[in-house]
């Protein structure tokens, strides 16, 4: 299983604007082959602080999400919704465990 987490920044006053598509991206990747989980949280105690947390199958499938078109779309509306400071990091890991 391969897991993305990490954070991007989005101005606190333009998050209204960015949830309609921020939704379209989280409901268009939940819906493909191989995604186990793909969510964004804003951080409480940060406004504008967007936490990305995404599962993934295997490489293969994260591979193809990354030449989806819903990605591209959620890419190129990054400098109109002011989305900065990508700071997103890949890990391998095993099967969770109940902690």
């Amino acid at each position: 299983m391969l897991l993305i987490i990490g954070t991007v920044r989005i101005p606190p006053g333009t998050i209204d604007r960015a949830r309609p598509a921020m939704e379209r991206m989280i409901a268009a990747t939940r819906a493909e082959d191989g995604c186990l989980d793909y969510s964004y949280a804003e951080d409480v105690a940060e406004p504008g602080r967007i936490h990305v947390i995404e599962r993934w199958r295997d490489r293969a499938a994260l591979e193809r999400h990354f030449t989806a078109a819903h990605i591209k779309e959620w890419r190129a509306d990054w400098p109109r919704l002011g989305i900065t400071d990508r700071d997103l990091k890949l890990y391998e890991a095993s099967e969770p465990t109940e902690v």
